[in-house]
């Protein structure tokens, strides 16, 4: 009954859109049919509580989203060709053939891919071969959230007070990073900063962006979103942390931006 109870919600929903915001969103479609110009690809996470759309305010043809368990871009290393996997295959639709100048990766507090991550790094038993083989989210986990545990393993070993260090669009653009200084959140979610962090670096190492990245066409950026005070956090390199966007940091941000990305 549970199940049909689900379905009943959505096709209702379906049935309340025709009424209340059809007739408007196909008005927004006309308007870029023809030229839709986008304004990011936007990496997150799949979880139901990730909204992007909502916390972001954007609107039919302003962004590529590409959603997936812990909001992970494979790093390049990984693949014999590039074009192997859903994700680069997003970057070059998106900064190749559309030309699209930002790229976002948005990771979020209480995310369960990296709550599991975090748990199957504590216990080795549940992270075997043979448990990756018959898991497709711990062989996902593992494989690809490695980079981000390895990072994370050295700032929790440095009572996660010292810096970490990534690649940016290019080697000399590397910036420090430093998690979660006030303490305000939990291992888990420290991993889940770490690991949205890592993501800009595996998205550089892609050869088909370089030039795009290393000329300045692209830029990479990260955000945090967490889930139970509805806060969006932008990373700012030169604060070399997560900043909360609210109405006293918007316009060092914004003059951030706009020094580093336009």
């Amino acid at each position: 009954m549970s199940q049909i109870r689900t379905m009943d919600k959505i096709l209702k929903g379906i049935m309340r859109y025709r009424d209340t915001v059809r007739t408007n969103l196909v008005e927004e479609f006309v308007k870029i049919r023809d030229n839709p110009q986008p304004k990011a690809v936007f990496f997150t996470c799949m979880d139901s509580r990730m909204l992007p759309t909502r916390f972001t305010q954007t609107h039919v043809g302003d962004m590529f989203i590409v959603r997936n368990a812990g909001n992970l871009v494979p790093h390049s290393k990984w693949f014999v060709a590039e074009n192997t996997t859903t994700e680069p295959a997003a970057l070059e639709l998106g900064c190749v053939i559309n030309n699209i100048k930002h790229v976002i990766v948005c990771g979020h507090s209480d995310c369960k891919a990296m709550n599991l991550l975090y748990e199957l790094d504590q216990n080795k038993e549940l992270a075997t071969a043979e448990q990756q083989r018959l898991s497709p989210l711990k062989g996902w986990l593992c494989n690809h959230g490695a980079p981000s545990l390895q990072k994370f393993r050295l700032l929790q070993k440095n009572g996660f007070k010292t810096p970490l260090m990534f690649e940016a669009e290019i080697p000399v653009r590397r910036f420090v990073a430093y998690i979660d200084p006030e303490d305000k959140f939990s291992v888990a979610d420290k991993l889940s900063q770490v690991n949205c962090l890592q993501q800009l670096q595996n998205i550089a190492s892609y050869g088909f962006l370089r030039e795009i990245l290393s000329t300045g066409k692209a830029y990479i950026h990260a955000l945090w979103f967490d889930i139970y005070t509805g806060d969006i956090y932008y990373f700012s390199r030169q604060k070399k942390r997560f900043i909360d966007v609210n109405e006293t940091t918007f316009p060092q941000l914004m003059e951030e931006v706009e020094m580093y990305y336009c």
